[in-house]
């Protein structure tokens, strides 16, 4: 279903999931804000479990370990187009009978094995705004894997009606201007504008998905000798990415120093997602996560997207060994 955002296909995948207070949600610590706040909003209490140090990705272990009676769903993000240990941890979600909803927002065309990414689970989102690998300039796509489920959904997206009013309606009922509203919802449905614009980036998608592997594969390259830096690891055997980040990890005594000796050049970094068992507003009791607390400190995330060329990437490439090499 196309709606209007992202953000909109968490909280619509969380509603239906007819959460309560008193109920946990597992989420990445290394996640967007939305996830969390889309928790929130049920009146459930978020769980932060640990990511991988090096993918930044949850695996199936780092979930089970913070799994309780009260665990009423798990959600997990897709680091940078990376599927992560996607498999396992929806094999565990099904064994333990716990809806997994894959926030697959920078993963369009993320894969393990030609399966796509955001059907291992029972929910999933992907974002079309301005900053992502498919962009409409703003929207969103859920998927439900339950028809029953994906029907209210819908319902949900639009007012709660079961039948909207309006012309395309007239044939199914003679006083088709009368609502049916089963449950309260709002509107978030997308529109035919942006939908329009998304048919033809759907077409562009393989080519733009193609661009940012060069520019990956480009970095990689002009990286792979600057000493104390680590580039991303490769992707297992069968793994497809987006490539929607690129990420760079060093000590964490120059992290700062060489964002801000690269801010200066004209060349924006920053470090996506900042870990949210840090947010007070989460109420999360300070669980010990030293491999998200550890990734926070050390990573940055480098410009990549289809609009730069091979010598932008090169010369961003250039300035942070630069930077590096000045700090070290």
């Amino acid at each position: 279903m196309f709606i209007n955002s992202g953000t909109a296909g968490l909280f619509l995948a969380l509603e239906t999931l007819d959460l309560a207070e008193g109920d946990e949600v597992i989420l990445p610590s290394l996640s967007f804000v939305a996830a969390a706040n889309a928790v929130v909003a049920t009146g459930a209490r978020p769980v932060f479990c640990d990511v991988d140090a090096r993918t930044l990705n949850p695996t199936a272990a780092d979930i089970e370990r913070v799994i309780s009676p009260r665990t009423k769903a798990v959600i997990v993000l897709h680091y940078g187009g990376c599927p992560g240990d996607v498999v396992r941890i929806a094999g565990l979600c099904a064994e333990r009978g716990i809806p997994l909803v894959e926030d697959a927002a920078c993963s369009p065309a993320s894969r393990v094995d030609g399966q796509a990414v955001g059907t291992f689970g029972d929910l999933a989102m992907w974002s079309f705004d301005a900053m992502k690998v498919m962009v409409t300039g703003d929207g969103g796509m859920l998927y439900a894997k339950d028809p029953e489920r994906a029907a209210r959904a819908r319902r949900l997206a639009y007012h709660g009606l079961s039948q909207p009013s309006g012309f395309g309606y007239a044939k199914v009922s003679h006083r088709w201007w009368e609502l049916d509203v089963p449950e309260v919802g709002r509107r978030v449905v997308g529109n035919d504008l942006t939908a329009a614009i998304g048919s033809v980036q759907l077409r562009r998608l393989p080519g733009l998905v193609a661009r940012r592997r060069e520019i990956v594969e480009l970095y990689d390259q002009e990286l792979a000798s600057l000493e104390g830096v680590r580039t991303p690891p490769p992707l297992p055997r069968g793994h497809e990415s987006s490539y929607y980040f690129y990420w760079v990890q060093m000590s964490p005594d120059i992290r700062d120093q060489v964002a801000s000796d690269l801010y200066a050049a004209d060349i924006y970094t920053t470090f996506r997602y900042a870990p949210l068992h840090k947010v007070a507003a989460y109420g999360a009791t300070d669980p010990e996560l030293p491999r998200s607390d550890r990734a926070s400190g050390e990573t940055l995330c480098l410009p990549l997207h289809p609009g730069l060329s091979d010598s932008d990437v090169v010369a961003v490439a250039t300035a942070l060994r630069k930077a590096v090499e000045a700090r070290c």
